[in-house]
């Protein structure tokens, strides 16, 4: 699959591209919801013959409206991107968000963009998607430039989970920020996923025989402080389970920031500078402050067993869930 970082002036689509089938949207999380538009997508283009393609934005327009509160991102665009190429998408479109682009009209947005440049001859979104300057584009503006344009569009409804509520970005954070995981792989449709080099820590792990592979979240995660079940992707694509602990480490420092650490599973050997992947599949406990190392290493056993039992029984939830995490 390829992905386009677009520059006006130099990027130009490859005609094999052209005249595909187009899903907009932000798709952090790429949750149940955004299957349904995605999906509906992948759909009407092999009935067709033609590509399948997905127009999204960098970075989070949130982000770029609100910098001082950047957005707890599900997906950052690597992981995006992975997860889209395992559905079946040709290509992803990241197009540079900013204030200026903001500023576009809808009108223009849809003739430089979907018109000019992708071509593109059927547009996918959710029902309640709306571009360009003050959000004037709505889903009737879309249809009627549709119209106007010979572009074909679709609109799909707001997809709702087993108990009738709106399957969202928004819910799944207030989730993980509850430490909620399995609840939140629930809506997911794949456990929640992270990734990050493996950093130098302090390395006391490896004194108390607990050596862990660490890893700096970005700052506005906001994962649930706590112990968790895990399963470990190194950069060659091998697995591991493990148990990782995420937070502030109370027992071995005053101060510091936030810090994956995970005890890798029968595994040896140096993982520093590896670009690797944590799955989260059950929360075991919130992070304690033990009085001293014994205790904390009595609790590190427990937990270790506990990581075990619970992963010895984990099966995919989907063919997503398989591709990241199985």
């Amino acid at each position: 699959m390829t992905v386009f970082h677009r520059n006006e002036k130099k990027d130009l689509l490859p005609d094999r591209l052209k005249g595909g089938v187009v899903a907009i949207g932000n798709f952090d999380g790429v949750h149940r919801g955004h299957q349904s538009v995605l999906d509906r997508a992948l759909e009407l283009a092999g009935d067709r013959g033609v590509p399948a393609l997905v127009l999204t934005f960098e970075p989070h327009p949130r982000t770029v409206f609100r910098p001082d509160a950047p957005v707890f991102r599900l997906t950052p665009a690597p992981l995006r991107a992975r997860l889209l190429e395992a559905m079946g998408f040709h290509s992803v479109i990241e197009y540079p968000f900013d204030m200026e682009f903001s500023q576009r009209s809808a009108e223009e947005f849809v003739r430089t963009i979907l018109v000019d440049w992708i071509g593109a001859s059927e547009v996918v979104t959710g029902f309640d998607f709306h571009f360009g300057k003050g959000r004037e584009g709505g889903p009737a503006f879309l249809m009627n430039a549709g119209s106007r344009h010979g572009f074909g569009v679709t609109l799909v409804d707001a997809f709702r989970d087993e108990g009738s509520e709106v399957v969202s970005s928004s819910r799944i954070r207030k989730l993980l920020s509850e430490g909620a995981v399995s609840e939140a792989a629930g809506l997911l449709g794949y456990r929640f996923t992270v990734e990050a080099e493996v950093i130098k820590g302090q390395q006391l792990g490896r004194t108390l025989g607990y050596p862990t592979a660490n890893m700096a979240l970005a700052e506005e995660s906001e994962l649930r402080p706590g112990i968790y079940a895990v399963r470990f992707r190194r950069q060659n694509g091998t697995l591991h389970d493990g148990v990782a602990s995420f937070g502030y480490r109370p027992t071995v420092t005053d101060h510091g920031a936030a810090l994956l650490e995970t005890y890798v599973f029968d595994f040896a050997g140096d993982l520093y500078g590896e670009l690797c992947s944590v799955s989260f599949f059950g929360h075991l406990r919130d992070e304690l402050k033990f009085d001293g190392l014994e205790p904390l290493v009595a609790q590190i056993r427990q937990d270790e067993d506990e990581a075990r039992a619970l992963l010895s029984g984990v099966r995919p939830l989907g063919s997503l869930d398989a591709s990241i995490s199985f």
